[in-house]
């Protein structure tokens, strides 16, 4: 008797202890979750940026954000570069092991350059691969066909612009573009034929003629 009585005590206070011992456990996960709420909350709070944006500067008013003009984000796709994706330049990339190169679906001087010629300009403002290989070689390769300066005279009126607007690239202000810039021009007056010297000049004043 004295047995059962002495056994079953242990028992209740087993049960009485891991009872406690539960309690102890949930109030101390309560507690630490309670204490990663508050330094989450606190280190949100305590940021440069939130203080920022919860109390403004009255400087802010003065200084509004403004957006770059030669960005990534502002600077809006090419029509050569939607054309291209959707697989209206009739030549394809041919990646090789020095060097690349591009294949045409049907010879170069067999192609209308209106408005392939046009389209390749609006390329030259491109700074993305496959878009900027494709571009300048494509207009390169066109412009040295048999024939190209019967085809690419009357189209000066409207190419002269397109060039121009990727002048004004502030990339290609860079000392590494002017070679290939002034070659692409040179190649124009030379093979451009009478007259071709006079639209340049018009549009971009500083050029020197190669017959200087």
């Amino acid at each position: 008797m004295q047995k059962s009585e002495c056994h079953g005590g242990t028992q209740l206070r087993n049960r009485k202890a891991g009872s406690c011992d539960q309690r102890t456990s949930s109030s101390i996960q309560i507690k630490h979750r309670t204490t990663v709420q508050q330094s989450n909350s606190s280190s949100s709070t305590s940021s440069p940026e939130t203080a920022r944006k919860l109390h403004p500067r009255p400087s802010d008013k003065l200084n509004p954000k403004t957006i770059n003009p030669f960005g990534e984000q502002s600077r809006a796709p090419s029509a050569f570069a939607a054309i291209y994706s959707k697989g209206g330049i009739p030549c394809r990339l041919v990646h090789g092991s020095v060097k690349h190169r591009l294949q045409w679906e049907c010879p170069p001087e067999n192609l209308p350059f209106d408005p392939l010629l046009i389209t390749l300009a609006e390329g030259l403002r491109e700074t993305k691969h496959p878009y900027t290989f494709v571009s300048k070689e494509g207009f390169r390769e066109l412009l040295l066909v048999q024939g190209a300066p019967e085809k690419a005279v009357p189209l000066l009126p409207r190419l002269i612009p397109v060039l121009k607007a990727a002048l004004l690239s502030k990339r290609l202000r860079e000392k590494k573009f002017k070679e290939p810039i002034t070659s692409a021009l040179q190649k124009l007056e030379q093979h451009g034929g009478n007259g071709t010297l006079i639209i340049i000049k018009s549009k971009i004043p500083t050029y020197c003629s190669i017959c200087c």
